[in-house]
């Protein structure tokens, strides 16, 4: 885990976003981050597309960059099932 600067704006976006959709301000930062990261590697997805690799990446045991830059149905590498704990 790390440390990441974030402006006093963005900190209080999280905020809201986080308290509208029932997440840690945390949460809603990293969500933020892998939607991002997804539609930066794959421009021609979208919003839906993006939540399903999200939702397949998190039963395959979370989201990994070196699968998530393969293309669909390739790379995709099988994981033991999550205990829901990380």
């Amino acid at each position: 885990m790390g440390i990441v600067k974030i402006s006093d704006q963005m900190h209080e976006n999280l905020r809201v976003a986080g308290n509208a959709l029932s997440r840690s301000i945390n949460a809603q930062a990293e969500h933020w981050m892998r939607v991002g990261m997804l539609a930066e590697m794959h421009p021609g997805l979208d919003h839906q597309a993006i939540c399903q690799r999200l939702g397949r990446a998190e039963l395959d045991g979370g989201l990994d960059i070196t699968v998530a830059i393969a293309p669909e149905g390739k790379g995709r590498k099988p994981r033991a099932p999550s205990n829901g704990k990380r």
